[in-house]
Order: structure tokens, then sequence, then C-alpha cells
């Protein structure tokens, strides 16, 4: 009964330290940067490029989140214009044009931790009274 219970234990050990050594600082330093470039923290352009006439059609730069939106074939660019204002902006995704993104402000992600941000404004719902 012993030696069982010391293989069960042995076998949890080996699993946790599998698991553990999935998820790497870099892992958790990438999930930390888009954590906040989403919540607006991080500086970051955008650039929609044509690639068969080899030019830039449009460049976004300031506080942005970006979304892939595959069902409409489209890239959702929400930007922060000020404490209160926001821009969203479309752009679609075909056969001859593509994105990247480069974020153009440092950032300091702590490998250390995870971040999870809660809105209360995103949880509890804005009632309008008509």
């Amino acid at each position: 009964m012993k030696g069982k219970k010391f293989i069960f234990v042995l076998l949890v050990v080996i699993v946790m330290a599998l698991l553990a050594s999935c998820v790497n600082e870099a892992s958790v330093a990438s999930r930390n940067i888009s954590t906040a470039a989403d919540n607006f923290l991080i500086e970051r352009r955008i650039i929609f490029y044509n690639a068969i006439t080899d030019t830039y059609m449009q460049t976004i730069e300031g506080r942005c989140s970006i979304t892939v939106d595959g069902l409409d074939n489209q890239l959702e660019v929400t930007c922060r214009v000020s404490e209160t204002e926001y821009l969203k902006h479309y752009l679609g995704l075909s056969d001859n044009t593509t994105y990247f993104v480069e974020q153009t402000g440092l950032s300091a992600p702590d490998i250390y931790h995870y971040r999870v941000v809660f809105k209360p404004s995103t949880i509890i719902p804005d009632i309008e009274v008509k």
C-alpha cells in the first residue's frame, strides 16, 4: 500500500513539473504585454499594407488594441484618444492586404506574476432608463 502511494505521489510531482515547464518566462511576458496593450497602456503602430503595390495603405499610432475578426475577415483597431474617448477602425483583410503591429513604447512586464484586470464597467452593465 505504501508503494502505491509513493508511486502516485511521484506521478503527481512529475506531471506538475511537466506542466510548470510549459509556462516559461517568454509566454508569461508575452501574455502580460498583450493584456497591457488591450488596456491601452502600450504605444503601438499598426501598418496596413498592400502586398501587390508594395505600399502602406494606412498607419495608426497610439494606445491601441487589436482584434482579428476571422468571420468578417477584418482587423478591428480600437484606440484610446483621451481618458474617456475612443476611436474604432475596421480594416478589411484580403489576399493582397496584410498588416503588422509594432510596439513603439517600452514595457516592463512582471514575469513572476500573472496579470488579471477586472473592469467594473464590464461586469456591471450600464443601464439606461427611458
